[in-house]
């Protein structure tokens, strides 16, 4: 756990204690803090109080002479509107920052990688983590992808954090320049915490506030968005611009082009890495994904061979595409973390003959987008409380059935995809919905998927 010492005598305020907010509550004491923190959920207050946090109802408290309000970055500050707590901090003075920020605060020389996307965070995220420590470098990996920012070990000039960040995370972080700042893509997602999809935009373009060349901003210019965000930090010529794309050339960047990664970041474009040898970056979404990793790692300063052995040697992360079992000829395939089309999009565009597992919390839109793959699907197996809406998307387009629960979608479709016996047939949990119907989180509910295919009958290939 890093100490923050930047608040030693001051009084700082901790709203929510789940894992970032009670390993800051704890940063900030180690490091001289008088912490004033609580959760609405008495079991979060309680597991802090035992853990030696000081709790005070924060919505009913003084809050005069607070220097700072550490907010976890689920609760809002601004949309839809403000939580009672930010509007009672902002209003006695004090700073309203999040975790991230005290990290930034607490281990100023360190070098620092950002990640920000609708889509592919986690997995570009962890790739990059990945490459720089089979690199031999000194790292630490987490923000977003779930390691509290906190509880990594303090890194001193020759360290690097490669850190996701949420647009809420973004929206909380006031001082950190990255070195190296990714935008992956940007889809509509979170409007209503950001006021509409203008602020969402100015969420994640803050990851490239402040950056001077030589640091570098890789953005995607697979989609307008994040196209016009690169267009337009190329015209101001602040940072190094490095675009990349999966879909299109990039000049002086990083892409892909006839399943090959091509680097044109010095203007002579060359074939460094043939993707089918990546096994765990499967779909053009995770060749946006590599082509970002690359980028960074470069940017960072690590031999192109290095980045191309961390590329191919990278083992995936769970509930993204993950292969959990082939039986009996039938991969079973955990993606569990899509929680909207979009990212299910890109699963269904990897696979020729899929028994799609769907539903849970259906996000705006449901999976009306989603059409131009049903040709890939040979039936959908509905979960959750999206499966009527569901139902309604796909009636007369392709077979579904209504399965209600987990158990009861992995028996139909084993049995619906064994009896057809087409080649390549996959069964694939990627709900296009968040998982609090059922579940506590994404998490959860693959965990649930894997030990539902580890307990199917079959020869394992």
């Amino acid at each position: 756990m890093i100490d923050v010492a930047t608040f030693r005598g001051e009084k700082v305020a901790v709203m929510g204690l789940a894992r970032s907010g009670l390993v800051a509550a704890q940063a900030l004491q180690r490091g001289g803090a008088r912490v004033m923190a609580w959760d609405d959920a008495a079991a979060k207050r309680g597991a802090a109080a035992a853990a030696g946090v000081p709790i005070v109802d924060l919505a009913a408290g003084d809050l005069a002479g607070v220097a700072a309000l550490v907010l976890s970055p689920g609760i809002p500050h601004t949309y839809p509107k403000p939580n009672p707590v930010a509007a009672r901090a902002r209003a006695a003075g004090a700073k309203i920052i999040g975790d991230i920020e005290l990290l930034a605060q607490s281990c100023p020389n360190a070098r620092y990688v950002g990640i920000t996307g609708t889509n592919g965070k986690s997995t570009t995220t962890s790739l990059i983590g990945h490459i720089v420590t089979e690199a031999g470098r000194k790292v630490a990996v987490g923000g977003n992808l779930g390691t509290p920012a906190l509880s990594l070990a303090p890194l001193a000039a020759d360290g690097i954090y490669v850190l996701e960040m949420s647009s809420y995370q973004l929206e909380l972080t006031e001082s950190l320049t990255f070195d190296v700042a990714v935008l992956l893509n940007i889809t509509p997602d979170h409007l209503d915490r950001h006021g509409g999809m203008d602020g969402y935009i100015a969420a994640k373009r803050r990851i490239f506030a402040r950056q001077k060349t030589p640091q570098t901003a890789i953005i995607g210019i697979d989609d307008d968005l994040s196209r016009s965000i690169a267009d337009a930090l190329a015209g101001a010529g602040a940072q190094l611009i490095v675009p990349i794309s999966a879909e299109t050339r990039a000049r002086r960047g990083v892409y892909v082009e006839e399943g090959w990664l091509i680097d044109d970041t010095a203007g002579a474009a060359r074939r460094v890495l043939e993707l089918r040898r990546a096994a765990r970056l499967p779909g053009r979404h995770n060749w946006q994904n590599a082509a970002a990793a690359y980028a960074a790692t470069r940017a960072l300063g690590i031999d192109a061979s290095a980045v191309i052995a961390g590329i191919t040697s990278f083992p995936g992360l769970a509930h993204r595409q993950e292969l959990v079992a082939t039986i009996d000829g039938l991969a079973y395939v955990n993606d569990s973390k899509a929680t909207n089309a979009d990212a299910t999009a890109k699963a269904l565009a990897c696979y020729d003959a899929i028994y799609w597992i769907a539903g849970g919390l259906a996000k705006e839109g449901g999976i009306v987008s989603l059409a131009p793959f049903f040709p890939r699907i040979r039936h959908a197996f509905l979960i959750g409380n999206a499966t009527e809406e569901f139902a309604a998307t796909l009636e007369g387009r392709l077979p579904f059935a209504r399965c209600g629960e987990l158990g009861r979608a992995v028996a139909a479709a084993r049995d619906a995809a064994l009896a057809q016996r087409k080649p390549g047939a996959v069964v694939l949990l990627s709900p296009a919905c968040a998982s609090f119907d059922q579940f506590a989180n994404f998490e959860e509910r693959g965990e649930v998927f894997r030990r539902l295919v580890e307990a199917l009958p079959g020869a394992r290939a």
